[in-house]
């Protein structure tokens, strides 16, 4: 639904420029990185050079941070949650607690890991150590996907790719946000600009 409705955006020419109004903890990280690689091609592509502006409201974290870090800038408010650039992945494990109760537990499969996420089944340090190399290299997706977003903008902190997460207050100093303003400051600032650059050209002229 997000990309759908960025390139009805994009294919209005009267649309000065996109805001994605955003407040959430996060989600899917292909969602994020689907949406996050249709933001930096709608906007190479763009022949009137129309940024997308990404707003935050409460929260913007994990995946919702992920594709935010796309747009031309990233705003929020002093006291949003921002951040968590982190992968988690987790469930729970019955083993022991099945034989308290006397289940017998019974699962056929048909190749060695496919039931090894199973809660029902013994996790071993081989099984373990394939879901955190999986983790990693999703981490490492995540991280590259931002760096690049941000474009130098990062500041260079030991705790920015964690997963913790900070306050729109130090967001900004971090650099993972340009500013503080609303989406309704942001489409005016965005008005003036255009503006401000039409008239630049007519004098120019």
């Amino acid at each position: 639904h997000v990309i759908e409705a960025l390139n009805k955006a994009f294919e209005q020419k009267n649309v000065k420029g996109i805001i994605l109004d955003l407040n959430s903890p996060g989600g899917s990280p292909v969602q994020s990185d689907l949406i996050y690689n249709e933001i930096k091609k709608l906007q190479a592509q763009d022949k009137y050079g129309r940024k997308v502006y990404a707003v935050v409201a409460d929260v913007c974290a994990s995946g919702c941070y992920y594709l935010a870090s796309a747009a031309h800038e990233i705003y929020a408010n002093e006291l949003s949650t921002v951040g968590s650039i982190g992968v988690i992945a987790g469930q729970f494990g019955f083993v022991d607690a099945i034989k308290k109760i006397g289940v017998e537990r019974r699962l056929h499969t048909a190749g060695k890991y496919k039931a090894f996420l199973d809660p029902f089944s013994v996790e071993t340090p081989e099984t373990k150590a394939i879901i955190q190399e999986h983790i990693d290299i999703i981490h490492k997706i995540f991280i590259d996907k931002v760096k690049a977003g941000r474009n130098g903008r990062l500041k260079n902190d030991p705790l920015m790719f964690t997963g913790l997460f900070w306050t729109g207050k130090q967001s900004l100093e971090l650099g993972l946000i340009d500013g503080f303003s609303t989406k309704q400051d942001v489409a005016r600032r965005s008005e003036e600009r255009r503006v401000g650059k039409e008239c630049l050209r007519l004098c120019r002229s």
